[in-house]
């Protein structure tokens, strides 16, 4: 399946859904079985391997981090190949003072902004998308 490239048209929709749920960023040494069915997001980098997992799950694990995400989905479907559409939403929102942590995968983008700014962060989205 091709995603979409055209940045007009990416914009337009986007469509963002928050996920319900917090999610925390952590990172352990070495994978076990009991995170890797409910991560959302396994990365190996050469320090140890980043987790992005639910916030209730890492409690329950005894797994640290530093931050408490809200987890939100471009529902537009993106080709790995567009341009310009993570430029597009990240400055949106750092002009308005909201940081994110972006994800892209196949089929779409993931944001992942401060619990606190979900609302400011899917009300600048809404925006983006019809601006």
């Amino acid at each position: 399946m091709t995603g979409e490239k055209d940045l007009t048209r990416l914009l337009k929709g986007i469509r963002p859904v928050h996920n319900i749920g917090n999610y925390v960023f952590c990172t352990v040494d070495n994978l076990k079985a009991e995170f890797i069915d409910p991560a959302v997001l396994i990365f190996k980098e050469r320090e140890g391997n980043t987790l992005i997992i639910q916030k209730e799950l890492a409690d329950s694990l005894g797994l640290e981090y530093s931050f408490v995400a809200s987890w939100i989905t471009l529902t537009v479907n993106s080709s790995l190949e567009s341009a310009g559409l993570t430029a597009a939403f990240s400055k949106a929102l750092s002009d308005r003072e909201v940081s994110c942590n972006v994800v892209a995968a196949y089929y779409h983008d993931h944001i992942f902004v401060n619990q606190n700014d979900t609302e400011k962060a899917m009300e600048i989205l809404l925006e983006l998308s019809t601006s």
